[in-house]
């Protein structure tokens, strides 16, 4: 099979039936062997019921439906999970992405070379509290993820090798760092195409300002966990031991001074009367902590066996 299209959605019955119509005239045209794997994230309008009604009449359509609404990122980890294609196309259901790219996505990825190619809307029909937020975020993301020919690293319209796919796993909110994801998976050549953007036709967007929030929090994991998720111990361990290291020999020194004064027959206080000691204890408590309840703790989330796992409800 040629191409896998998958698209995550939330509450777009409307968009529903001119989207397939548009990829599958642009597939006809091009004659791709395909598949349109709709993942339904717990919509609350008739979205299910427009994708059954799709996959009765179309056998290339497949739907995967969550109980109740997780996320873009569990429901990208179920599409990619079940897409067969050579080259998987993602793509947002409110027609805001344009199908038509999609040829040119797939020459570039089985023509040039590509891994990833992710698409860069230039000129945006968003209203500039969306825009300038966007533009802020995505040049700190070049700035960690060091992929520095990326523009919209939020772009939902991407075209991804078979393998990619198959190799990285999108939990939480990840969705908006696939090409870092990619890139620590050990896929490097990341390209990028200026693509199409349209207004939004139905509906209002699913989004808030708060994606912006999280999406900064999710940077600053993915970027712990990319440098010092193999080898925790390199961040905890030495952070911890400096701490716990500094706080030995303030002690030290607390009681050094109080034996040199009763050598010196002169006046001398209690260690507990100072406040350095209690200072330094600190210290060597966070310290051990730190090396200890930090690293465990990491390791925990890491290798949690729930953080993948979604109630699916159904399958066609």
């Amino acid at each position: 099979m040629d191409i896998s299209v998958v698209v995550p959605l939330y509450n777009e019955e409307e968009s529903l039936p001119e989207l397939h119509a548009w990829i599958k005239r642009v597939m006809e045209q091009h004659k791709f062997s395909y598949e349109i794997i709709f993942v339904n994230d717990g919509s609350t309008d008739k979205s299910w019921d427009v994708i059954e009604h799709l996959c009765s009449e179309n056998p290339e359509v497949h739907g995967i439906k969550f109980r109740r609404n997780y996320g873009k990122s569990p429901a990208l980890f179920h599409g990619f999970e079940r897409a067969e294609g050579d080259v998987v196309i993602t793509m947002d259901a409110d027609l805001q992405d344009s199908p038509d790219e999609i040829p040119e996505l797939y020459r570039m990825i089985t023509e040039e070379g590509y891994d990833l190619v992710s698409g860069y809307k230039q000129k945006r029909y968003d209203p500039l509290s969306k825009t300038i937020p966007t533009k802020l975020f995505n040049a700190t993301a070049r700035k960690v993820s060091g992929i520095k020919n990326l523009h919209d690293f939020n772009c939902g319209l991407k075209a991804y090798r078979k393998e990619v796919v198959k190799n990285i796993e999108v939990y939480g909110e990840m969705h908006r760092y696939i090409p870092y994801l990619a890139k620590n998976a050990g896929f490097s050549k990341i390209g990028e195409k200026v693509v199409h953007h349209q207004a939004r036709k139905y509906g209002k967007t699913k989004f808030g300002l708060d994606r912006f929030v999280n999406g900064y929090l999710d940077l600053i994991s993915l970027w712990f966990l990319s440098t010092y998720g193999v080898q925790p111990m390199h961040v905890f361990g030495l952070v911890g031991t400096l701490m716990f290291i500094i706080g030995f020999l303030a002690a030290a020194c607390v009681g050094i001074f109080k034996l040199i004064a009763l050598y010196n027959g002169g006046e001398y206080t209690l260690v507990t009367d100072s406040p350095y000691f209690y200072i330094a204890l600190t210290m060597m408590i966070l310290g051990t902590q730190l090396f200890v309840g930090g690293f465990v703790a990491e390791l925990v989330s890491r290798n949690s066996q729930e953080r993948n796992k979604y109630q699916v409800e159904k399958t066609i």
